[in-house]
């Protein structure tokens, strides 16, 4: 469905557990990349990005998480576990290698990089390097909630009610709430454009769809949050790129690296002048960043 905004990409569905298939796009050749997507996006919010990313000689995979996009969405399960960040990274990682990508960098925004956090954590040996898009750490941001944060993230706390609460009032009029929320997160005039927006709603508007997504942020505020403690002495040993929108709540509100350097030991990053879907408000900068932190294992092999 998405053929007109990534051409030249091939489109795959792997299934990685049985009954759970996995939708995405791949292009290009060289070292692996995988592109992971937030809310209330899909993979194609790399529309911009992966091209560029395949002209400088990357072999890209930009994937719909579970219960986003063209991807299954499964029943939540006990206290939300399968939306747990813990299942949608492994689902990610045996998308790479069932592609015959063992090791790889993984960039994600949103909540495709809370799944690329606990990938780093979880499975060290695929994640070569790992770049964050617009985020602070889960647990960071919950333990310091104030009332501008949860006024201004509040579907952080609408989403977690229990259901069907959220899901019938986001049912009523899905489109409405849709592009409010893409239209709160922009800072950029004309971003999302309206082919993205249409495709955003036509995932949105699938069964079960509101429903998956809101069972990805009961996890966030439960079994994620859980997973998280456990792993409180750990750090990732992938070098970590943070890039987030000076203009937005993430931006304003958390100093972006020293939240990262609490949680990796090979932090850097800096804002781009804009909001919270740095993709696609500023594509050309956020490739230009990738590109020079992920030839960073290019160059090292070259002079090493």
């Amino acid at each position: 469905m998405t053929a007109p905004l990534m051409p030249g990409f091939t489109p795959f569905d792997i299934e990685v557990a049985p009954g759970l298939r996995i939708h995405g796009v791949r292009a290009g050749d060289g070292p692996p990349v995988l592109l992971l997507h937030g809310h209330p996006q899909t993979h194609a919010t790399w529309h911009a990005v992966a091209p560029r990313l395949v002209a400088a000689g990357y072999s890209v995979v930009a994937a719909d998480l579970r219960g986003y996009g063209d991807s299954s969405r499964p029943k939540g399960g006990e206290n939300h576990v399968a939306y747990s960040k813990r299942a949608m990274a492994a689902d990610q990682v045996a998308v790479m290698r069932a592609l015959g990508h063992k090791r790889f960098a993984v960039v994600g925004h949103d909540r495709g990089g809370r799944v690329a956090h606990r990938m780093a954590l979880d499975h060290p040996e695929a994640v070569q390097r790992l770049a964050l898009l617009d985020i602070a750490p889960t647990a960071t941001m919950y333990a310091l909630t104030n009332r501008d944060f949860a006024t201004r993230y509040f579907w952080w706390f609408f989403l977690i009610q229990p259901a069907p609460l959220p899901e019938r009032l986001i049912e009523a009029d899905p489109e409405f709430y849709l592009r409010h929320h893409l239209a709160g997160q922009s800072r950029t005039p004309g971003v999302p454009r309206e082919e993205l927006v249409q495709e955003y709603l036509r995932c949105y508007r699938q069964p079960g769809a509101v429903h998956a997504i809101c069972e990805d942020y009961r996890a966030a505020a439960t079994i994620d949050l859980e997973h998280d403690a456990a792993d409180a002495g750990r750090r990732v040993e992938a070098p970590l790129l943070a890039l987030w929108g000076a203009k937005g709540v993430v931006g304003e509100l958390y100093d972006v690296l020293e939240t990262w350097r609490d949680k990796a030991t090979n932090v850097r990053g800096r804002a781009l002048p804009c909001g919270h879907a740095l993709q696609e408000e500023r594509p050309g900068e956020v490739a230009e960043a990738l590109i020079g932190f992920l030839g960073e294992d290019r160059d090292s092999r070259v002079n090493g």
